[in-house]
């Protein structure tokens, strides 16, 4: 029969081990704090090891999107293609907004442009939030899931790119080499879709009641970007930090980029009522692209240990 003194505490260590603090006791073997928040460089070596799973993630979700409507995967066109129709009525037909050039092109490649932001914003609020039995129950880096939604809203933009590449050419616009310049502007508004993701991701994540917000600030946005009529015609006698303000809205611009690459003939003054393209389109596009996805990841990544608790 064991007595007092052949019992062995547990709570301490023995032997070589015997005085260290637990501190130094996990520094020895390596121990770290569970769900502690890795480095920068190690989280996106981590994040990037995760990239097949991403992808597999957002094709997955955006298969079973619309499985439960008749007509499946025909709404990822159907639904811009409506907002089009609705916006040509009523700015084009109603308000008569027909000075620009292949206005039904130029709108709908607004509407198009648009929406991937817009729908990038939107699905980047609920992340987190929406996802939370997925990252309570499996060690990833969060910010996979944000990400995650601006690759299914991309994927949704390159299969309507067909329908709007249909109604350019029925436009009666030819191809031209500066169809490739929308690779390069996609990318960039790619980058910048997915740092305000990032960042509507972690505000999201802490304040729900956001998601409610956003749809109102959405339809703002798009009302002062330009997708429907020119803003351009419209700021000419306002005062110039006003017009500055405007023209560096990051919506205009990415619009911009893929207006001209894809129907030049609008920004050729030869045209009458062109549409004047404002200087530095680019420099503006990658600045926006390059610092939203900088200040977005390093703004969701101080949160990560964060995400899913309580």
């Amino acid at each position: 029969m064991s007595t007092v003194s052949d019992s062995v505490s547990l709570s301490a260590p023995r032997g070589a081990d015997a005085g260290l603090t637990p501190k130094q006791l996990a520094d020895k073997y390596g121990l770290t704090v569970s769900g502690r928040r890795p480095g920068l460089f190690a989280y996106s070596k981590q994040l990037w090891q995760r990239r097949h799973f991403i992808m597999a993630f957002a094709t997955a979700r955006l298969v079973a999107q619309y499985t439960t409507a008749k007509l499946g995967q025909l709404w990822q066109v159907a639904t811009p293609l409506l907002n089009c129709l609705v916006f040509y009525i009523v700015f084009g037909v109603i308000l008569g907004n027909k000075g620009i050039p292949h206005y039904v092109a130029w709108l709908c490649i607004g509407v198009f442009v648009f929406q991937f932001t817009q729908s990038a914003v939107q699905a980047g609020t609920r992340a987190i939030s929406d996802n939370l039995g997925l990252i309570r129950a499996l060690h990833f880096p969060r910010a996979s899931m944000p990400i995650a939604f601006t690759v299914i809203q991309l994927q949704q933009l390159l299969i309507s790119m067909v329908v709007l590449v249909a109604i350019v050419l029925g436009s009666g616009i030819p191809p031209t080499g500066t169809w490739l310049l929308v690779i390069p502007a996609l990318i960039l508004q790619s980058a910048f879709n997915t740092g305000l993701a990032l960042i509507m991701a972690r505000i999201g994540a802490k304040t729900s009641d956001i998601s409610q917000l956003i749809p109102f600030v959405m339809r703002a946005w798009l009302y002062m970007s330009g997708v429907m009529y020119s803003i351009q015609d419209r700021i000419e006698k306002w005062p110039h930090y006003i017009q500055v303000i405007m023209t560096v809205n990051p919506a205009s611009v990415y619009m911009d980029l893929i207006r001209y690459a894809m129907v030049p003939e609008i920004y050729d003054p030869s045209t009458p009522n062109y549409q004047k393209l404002p200087h530095h389109q680019w420099e503006l596009g990658i600045a926006w692209a390059v610092v939203t996805f900088v200040l977005g990841y390093v703004f969701f990544w101080k949160a990560e240990e964060e995400y899913g608790r309580g």
